[in-house]
């Protein structure tokens, strides 16, 4: 069996990797995951100075997953390329670095210092963070902010894109062929969806931000139906994510188009959970005698 896929060029050993915000930067998690086994790990957003987050509190349990309102938390390019790339470097495993910004200059800047770092595989931008320069609105959730900030760090970077897409928007199809029209080398999809909890006896939001991104299993038929739409409209490979739980989870995102697939929300519950995802998929390949798992991609019928 075959499990290799490749990405803009870039070739990963099976197409399970981690979803970025849930694995750290590997080192958590390598006591519980041979990251040799991975595809590749996606790093947690690295901006180019520290963020300290959003107050707390700043996660919640809800039904079929979580809300988060982290902040995109995190100690800035300095300390990633000193500590993070070096031990990533240890493993047979793909880099690939998510990078966000505030302007499109924050994102430029963190592009530019990585592309002297030849261990980095592939960028994934996090559209998904307030421009500040657009009223707050995310850089995703306009066809043309999007295409814009995708034209700039294209300018700029040395390693092939992924531009992560917000799935709060009208019409991801769009948004799709926007990034795909800049130069966007690759899509992942799809981020966090907006949601609210209330504790009911305290009469307070459960969040300090009042509003969170859900992930998890719930979100999961909504992250199929974008996947499929996003790789009908454009030509570049699409990474599908939102809700994957088991390697029959996967499949499903690789029959609607996905080239790749991320686990995200299940790290926290079962760190073994990228591993197993992966021996899902090989249980399947055998059960159906799929020689390359590239032939899974959008083999959806009907």
């Amino acid at each position: 069996m075959n499990t290799e896929v490749k990405i803009a060029g870039v070739t990963l050993k099976n197409p399970v990797m981690t979803a970025s915000g849930t694995f750290g930067s590997g080192m958590e998690y390598s006591e519980f995951v041979d990251l040799n086994k991975l595809g590749a790990v996606v790093t947690k957003g690295v901006a180019s100075v520290p963020w300290p987050g959003n107050p707390t509190p700043r996660v919640a349990e809800v039904y079929g997953g979580m809300l988060n309102a982290i902040g995109l938390q995190n100690p800035g390019i300095d300390v990633f390329l000193e500590r993070d790339i070096p031990f990533l470097k240890q493993y047979d495993t793909k880099i690939i670095v998510n990078v966000c910004g505030k302007t499109v200059e924050d994102y430029v800047e963190v592009v530019e210092r990585l592309g002297d770092e030849p261990a980095v595989a592939m960028l994934e931008i996090n559209v998904s963070c307030p421009n500040v320069k657009e009223g707050a609105i995310a850089f995703g959730q306009k066809a043309d902010a999007l295409s814009h900030i995708t034209g700039q760090i294209k300018k700029h970077a040395r390693q092939p894109i992924i531009m992560k897409l917000s799935p709060n928007v009208t019409d991801i199809a769009e948004m799709a062929k926007a990034a795909e029209a800049a130069g966007a080398d690759a899509l992942s999809l799809i981020n966090t969806i907006t949601g609210m909890k209330i504790d009911i006896h305290k009469r307070r939001f459960a969040i300090a931000n009042k509003t969170g991104g859900m992930s998890g299993p719930a979100i999961k038929p909504i992250a199929v139906r974008m996947v499929y739409q996003a790789a009908q409209a454009v030509k570049i490979p699409v990474i599908g994510m939102g809700g994957i739980a088991t390697g029959e989870d996967a499949v499903e995102f690789l029959l609607a188009g996905a080239s790749a697939v991320s686990v995200g929300a299940m790290n926290f519950v079962n760190p073994y959970a990228t591993v197993e995802v992966l021996e899902g998929i090989r249980g399947y390949m055998e059960r159906y005698h799929v020689e390359n798992v590239t032939d899974l991609i959008g083999a959806v019928e009907g």
